[in-house]
């Protein structure tokens, strides 16, 4: 098998794996591209992509340039004379770049292309309750997400897993799957095929803090697919009044019954021993919680700091 030079486009700890089964296999990795070192937090401290604390520790030749446009990183990155290059995690590539290697440049996307198409696959084939997602490497376009499709491969989604546990499986397996990419079109033996065309494909549009409020008067299952989707990270919430203060509420584990309560959707029965959220069709049982200004903590801890509950009510 010929081994293929390669630059690894990538930033976080997804993208971190990929690279790490890249340089431990058979191909090249003469080039890493990641984000420019950003100051952060109350001491401004300095910090470095998942993608480039690798390449510094295995001492490969990293690239953080400001513009993918900029003139001198075009000619840098053209000097390195790779036969592909690889995306995981990074953002819009402009055609003067992806075009640049002689293979092309492939993405790894944590879905089943067509569907899922967008920044957050996996968190919304939690929320939508499917039973089956993947992992597909493409070839990169002008389109987001529409390229050829090189290769793919189906993992099943476990009962109550959230998108945190479905993130490090596919990131295991995505890492492997670029692997079988790059030594497929190293022996010539993958053809490319374009995506199927759906007429209502599924959507992973970016996600932003008014999308992960909780609506209560949706069903319990919808409620609870929900939590799960965007548990533990960015975390879903709602928000409470704890006597004339408003307070968010991030809610990372729970349970539910279907229930004929007869109660309004997002009313609260909260007591020293139980925290009730009634949704349109049932109860849900927060578990594990975050209130606002606090550590996340067990819904026994949470309801151990409040002596008088009649104060508490949704906002």
């Amino acid at each position: 098998m010929k081994s293929l030079k390669v630059v690894f486009f990538g930033t976080p700890e997804f993208a971190k794996t990929a690279l790490a089964a890249i340089h431990q296999s058979n191909h090249e990795v003469v080039g890493v591209v990641t984000v420019a070192d950003k100051a952060s937090g109350r001491g401004q401290k300095i910090n470095q992509s998942a993608v480039k604390v690798y390449a510094v520790e295995n001492n490969l030749h990293v690239l953080q340039p400001e513009k993918l446009r900029n003139p001198e990183f075009l000619e840098e990155i053209k000097n390195l004379n790779a036969d592909v290059f690889v995306v995981v995690a990074f953002r819009m590539m402009p055609k003067i770049l992806f075009e640049m290697p002689a293979i092309g440049t492939f993405n790894l996307h944590a879905s089943l292309l067509p569907d899922y198409r967008g920044a957050a696959p996996i968190n919304y084939a939690v929320i939508n309750g499917e039973e089956k997602t993947g992992a597909t490497t493409f070839f990169i376009n002008e389109k987001i997400d529409e390229g050829n499709i090189l290769l793919q491969e189906e993992i099943q989604i476990l009962p109550d897993e959230n998108a945190g546990s479905l993130h490090d499986r596919l990131m295991e397996m995505g890492a492997k799957l670029i692997v079988k990419t790059l030594d497929g079109l190293s022996e010539n033996s993958i053809t490319e095929k374009p995506q199927p065309q759906v007429e209502h494909p599924k959507n992973a549009f970016k996600i932003f803090k008014e999308d992960t409020r909780i609506d209560f008067n949706k069903s319990s299952k919808e409620v609870h697919q929900f939590i799960l989707g965007m548990s533990p990270y960015p975390a879903a919430f709602t928000t409470l009044k704890i006597g004339e203060e408003e307070k968010g509420l991030k809610i990372y584990v729970g349970k539910f019954e279907i229930s004929d309560h007869g109660k309004t959707s997002g009313t609260l029965d909260i007591s020293k021993n139980e925290f009730k959220i009634y949704t349109k069709d049932g109860i849900y049982f927060p578990l594990e919680l975050q209130l606002e200004g606090k550590k996340r903590m067990n819904v026994k801890d949470f309801l151990n700091g409040f002596r008088n509950f009649d104060e508490i009510k949704m906002a």
